[in-house]
């Protein structure tokens, strides 16, 4: 615990302008960003007798080993830099809204040449029109139904369109009406686009000129005796109705505003949005909060805020805001939100009428998030603590264990030989720190040399991290070929889990890994290289468990015992008994089977041998899928494809002259060269094999050509069971 006032600025030092401030932690990881309009006065609170600071606030100064500001011209610009640092950095003493879920949106890709409409989560991209967000996907799916029978857009993925557009018979939508099937040009792109631009509108909130503009062409229809289209017209309006009907009319005057509410008590709080366009709501979203701070209800308002629009432009921010309190001031944030808008904004508590009584109905939602949400978390909170108390206490720790990381090996009867390494802090799976590494120190299979490797390795980069920030109070330099504060990568170098490494650390052969079963694991400004919080390997843990028993245990020991590191503890977690090993122990350490400490391990190493065994099928399938073409240089994705396209198969393209395959478009003479001699050089495929039938197929006959060096998968002789025994 640090002492405020051996980091307390000078006086004098501090100006007395608008600006944003940053305290950081021992690790020089930001802890908590502010902002202010005068940075003296505001850091002045901070360094007053102890005694006086709310409990949250006192854990922070003393969790806090500097402090540093940025001066800025206004509030406005302060306000802009508080959300940027607080999103790079993610300081943990920062109001941080948790969505409760993640919310789906009904979305329109009007970036595209045929716009698609489909429900899309996560961050939102350029381009694409956004509607909601809805509580379920299903709502999505049922309102797309119903009017899919006015608007018959595209709602087809990328492969089933080309598939369609090759073959030339549209999917089942484009048979009975609610596609116009433009994969077949039954429609102009333009057409199309209009389609969906009306389409958008009525979703938008402007409905009643469209419904009035079907009635006159169902009424003219009568009148001329088209008894069939006036029918089909009136079905059309009936679809649209019942859409509508679907979200009823709350505000009478076409309001488009968001209504946001809070519901708080001295620890957490939760927010609920109600989105309101044309008069109806069109997405409620929530969040919950701890308060790590002392914090105002204008100032969580303020905070939402940010959360809300940070990354939002034009009508996505709504020309009125309703608030139940106004931040402290206001200004500076309604002119934020009337510059993201690119027009006027209003931001007010409602007093009277339809909006105040909505906003009491909004309210009661966010109570009762915020009871929902205590009811869940009491008993999750309670066991976690007890849970890593009980760790702390079985292997003797000084305090609880609040980042754990835990190290698996894996391969396939000593090929693909992986490692993984994931990270739970209070607790907690946190994805955005997992790492996985490829073993390059050797060939082969040796479960205890692979954690040694593994081991020397991330805690060579974290020693490396600790010198390039000068922590390392002895100035030594590393050795033994590691990861330098220059920035040079050992070799073998580890590879994040979604892939490339910020500053260029790309993993083994520099080659960049996709991210395995749709796990996103986050990137972007806050793993930079750059001061701030922690990147890569420089945070330690205060427990490193490994997936094994002594033997395992006695290597990552041994790895950090030759780094010279004396501050971590090692456990290992044998499966067969569920047995906790200790380095320079001969007996293990049996926590009782209702224990939840030892249910905490146990999650904590099933989430690294997961990591794991799903990384090396990733390895395994990608290398069983390799071809000829794979190691020509400078041959990527694209190229490929465009010469099997072109050509039909490697076969053919094999027997093709170098002239023919620089009538490829994008393949110059040189890479027409170049892809000569690789497949001149490449083993023959032999014949393809139906499995069904035993029939050879030719590849004339549009088969797929099987190469020596893209065998398909192995079938071991077995029950599925025995071949999952294979796999470690």
């Amino acid at each position: 615990m640090a002492d405020p006032s051996s980091y307390r600025p000078r006086p004098g030092e501090i100006p007395d302008t608008p600006g944003v401030y940053r305290f950081r932690d021992e690790h020089r990881r930001v802890i908590y960003v502010g902002k202010a309009k005068s940075l003296r006065q505001r850091l002045a609170n901070y360094f007053q007798d102890l005694a006086h600071l709310h409990p949250r606030t006192r854990t922070m100064v003393t969790t806090a080993a500097s402090v540093e500001w940025t001066v800025v011209s206004t509030e406005v610009e302060a306000l802009q830099l508080e959300y940027s640092w607080i999103k790079e950095y993610d300081p943990r003493f920062n109001v941080k809204y948790r969505d409760d879920k993640s919310y789906p949106y009904l979305a329109v890709t009007m970036n595209e040449e045929f716009p698609r409409v489909q429900v899309m989560r996560g961050h939102k991209k350029k381009g694409v029109r956004y509607f909601g967000p809805y509580g379920h996907a299903w709502a999505i799916r049922d309102t797309v139904d119903l009017l899919l029978r006015v608007f018959p857009v595209r709602t087809c993925s990328t492969g089933v369109f080309k598939n369609a557009a090759r073959t030339g018979r549209p999917c089942l939508l484009g048979y009975i009406g609610k596609c116009s099937a433009p994969c077949v040009g039954r429609i102009t792109p333009d057409d199309h686009w209009d389609l969906a631009d009306e389409f958008c509108d009525f979703m938008a909130g402007r409905t009643g000129t469209y419904l009035r503009r079907l009635e006159r062409q169902m009424a003219d229809a009568a009148e001329e005796m088209e008894y069939e289209r006036a029918a089909r017209l009136r079905d059309d309006i009936g679809a649209l109705k019942k859409a509508m009907e679907k979200s009823a009319v709350v505000l009478a005057d076409a309001t488009d505003a968001d209504l946001i509410a809070v519901a708080e008590d001295e620890l957490e709080a939760a927010v609920q949005i109600f989105h309101v366009r044309g008069g109806r709501v069109r997405g409620q979203r929530g969040w919950v909060t701890d308060k790590v701070e002392e914090i105002t209800t204008g100032a969580l308002v303020e905070h939402a805020l940010q959360q809300l629009y940070g990354e939002e432009s034009g009508d996505a921010v709504p020309k009125e805001v309703l608030v139940p309190a106004l931040p402290d001031p206001v200004e500076p944030v309604q002119q934020w939100l009337t510059e993201r808008r690119g027009s006027g904004v209003s931001l007010r508590i409602p007093q009277r009428g339809d909006k105040k009584a909505l906003m009491e109905t909004v309210q009661r939602n966010a109570q009762q998030a915020l009871v929902l949400h205590k009811t869940k978390r009491a008993s999750d909170l309670t066991t976690r603590s007890r849970a890593l108390e009980e760790i702390a206490e079985a292997l003797d720790l000084d305090s609880a264990p609040l980042r754990i990381e835990c190290y698996d090996i894996s391969h396939l009867q000593g090929d693909d030989v992986v490692a993984s390494m994931v990270v739970f802090e209070d607790g907690l799976a946190r994805k955005s720190e997992y790492r996985r590494f490829q073993i390059k120190g050797f060939e082969g299979q040796d479960d205890v040399r692979s954690m040694h490797e593994v081991i020397t390795r991330r805690f060579r980069r974290y020693l490396a991290e600790k010198e390039k920030t000068g922590e390392w109070a002895d100035g030594e330099s590393l050795t033994d070929g590691g990861q330098h504060a220059d920035g040079a990568q050992h070799p073998g170098g580890e590879q994040h889990s979604g892939g490339q490494h910020p500053g260029g650390d790309a993993g083994p052969g520099g080659q960049a890994a996709a991210p395995d079963d749709g796990e996103a694991l986050t990137h972007g400004p806050a793993l930079k290289d750059d001061d701030g919080r922690p990147k890569r390997f420089a945070y330690p843990p205060q427990l490193v468990v490994v997936d094994g028993g002594q033997p395992q245990v006695a290597a990552a020991q041994r790895a950090l015992d030759e780094l010279g590191i004396d501050d971590i503890a090692v456990c290992g977690l044998a499966k067969r008994l569920e047995e906790v090993w200790l380095p320079r122990e001969d007996d293990p350490v049996v926590l009782p089977r209702t224990s939840e400490g030892l249910y905490l391990l146990q999650r904590v190493r099933d989430e690294a041998h997961r990591f794991a065994i799903t990384y090396q099928r990733t390895k395994r399938a990608k290398r069983l899928r390799a071809g000829p073409l794979d190691d020509v240089p400078g041959l990527g994705e694209t190229r490929k494809q465009a010469l099997i396209k072109h050509f039909g198969s490697v076969k053919r393209l094999r027997a093709a002259t170098i002239d023919q395959i620089c009538e490829v478009p994008g393949i110059g003479r040189k890479t027409a060269e170049t892809v000569a001699v690789a497949l001149a050089g490449a083993t023959p495929a032999g014949p393809a094999v139906n499995t069904a039938t035993g029939e050879i197929m030719d590849d004339d006959d549009g088969a797929p050509e099987t190469t020596a060096d893209a065998p398909g998968e192995p079938v071991s002789a077995g029950t599925p069971d025995e071949r999952r025994g294979q796999e470690r």
